[in-house]
């Protein structure tokens, strides 16, 4: 994402550009989808396919094409070809990363016809951003960026994407959610689209009892818990969860529960250094609304929370469990691991944080 240099919330902002100009019946005449998140570019795509023509039009001038068995020259025949039976026609290309100098189809890009809906779906990788094909698509049609996010940016997404659906989300409920399925957000709206059908009529708030019913996520154990455990020095609760995920390390990978925990040690880091600066420099200590922001915490209860355990998290020990979260990070990996199961390393490291 650095080298593009286009954050996930830009991303999110340009699809709901794009779909809305689309629902408004507003189409650019080339669409250039592209990037390595590809549920924006499905779904931008597959809106375009069922608005543009309707259903009697889309069997006569709606194509769809695939990189791989395409040539650019085949496909540029396509758009200029005049539409039979409506007033414009689709061409689709799926997977057109993988078409053979696909840098050719700049001959259309530059000049389309204004006739054509063309539709390029680029996954895995963005087009070069100095090629005549990009340039084209930006001069003349629409392009679309999808990158993806990072562990912090997913929950305010969530949320979003809940909220437009007519609900909340506890924050609980949302970190069971990501904690179980990371920032894959085609698995995500796929399980979240499941469990809204589920509902009982008339439900206004997801909470992590419809989570365990409906997704099969443990409520009780999960990394949700064992961070609030961790926070408060719970040790019998905090071994508990930690034995629970060594007999189902396929549900609870270690990688997941250790990015899990940085987050939060990296949270108390940053609210025991405010706090200092408060102390010490005379800067004010800014109000909880400010500190969900620095903190990219979207609860201001989870504030509450962090305030009352600071005080057991200075920051002389906080530094020191980030150094052995990244240590455990690299033996999640299999680094220095020693065949230790990650169950035993899960262990292993929620003691040593205890005892500091």
């Amino acid at each position: 994402m650095a080298k593009t240099g286009i954050r996930f919330k830009d991303s999110v902002a340009a699809y709901d550009r794009l779909t809305a100009e689309v629902k408004a019946g507003r189409y650019a005449p080339v669409y250039l989808l592209m990037g390595e998140e590809s549920y924006f570019i499905d779904t931008l795509c597959d809106l375009l396919a069922r608005t543009v023509l309707d259903e009697s039009q889309r069997a006569f001038c709606q194509i769809t094409v695939y990189g791989r068995d395409t040539e650019p020259g085949q496909v540029i025949n396509l758009c200029r070809q005049m539409p039979m039976g409506g007033p414009r026609q689709v061409v689709i290309v799926r997977e057109a990363q993988q078409m053979r100098s696909i840098e050719k189809l700049s001959l259309y890009t530059q000049k389309p016809s204004p006739t054509t809906v063309l539709i390029i779906c680029h996954k895995e990788k963005s087009v070069d951003k100095r090629s005549a094909l990009y340039k084209g698509a930006v001069a003349h049609g629409a392009v679309l960026e999808s990158v993806r996010p990072r562990d912090y940016e997913i929950t305010s997404w969530l949320t979003e994407f809940v909220r437009h659906k007519g609900l909340t989300i506890d924050s609980k409920a949302l970190s069971m959610l990501t904690d179980h399925l990371g920032t894959d957000i085609a698995k995500i709206e796929n399980e979240l689209t499941k469990l809204l059908v589920s509902l009982p009529e008339g439900t206004q708030r997801i909470t992590d009892a419809d989570i365990e019913a409906n997704i099969g996520i443990s409520k009780d154990f999960n990394n949700f818990e064992l961070c609030k455990a961790l926070l408060t020095r719970n040790m019998e609760r905090s071994l508990l969860i930690a034995d629970h995920f060594a007999r189902n390390p396929k549900e609870y990978p270690l990688l997941l529960t250790v990015m899990a925990l940085f987050g939060q040690f990296r949270q108390l880091f940053q609210l025991n250094y405010l706090q200092w600066q408060a102390r010490h420099r005379g800067i004010a200590f800014p109000p909880d609304g400010e500190l969900m922001r620095i903190l990219r915490v979207n609860n201001p209860f989870a504030i509450a929370e962090l305030k009352q355990a600071a005080p057991l998290w200075p920051n002389k020990k906080v530094f020191a469990i980030l150094g052995l979260l990244r240590e455990y990070d690299a033996k999640s990996k299999g680094l220095n691991a020693g065949g230790t199961t990650d169950g035993e390393l899960l262990r292993e490291l929620l003691l040593k944080i205890l005892m500091l």
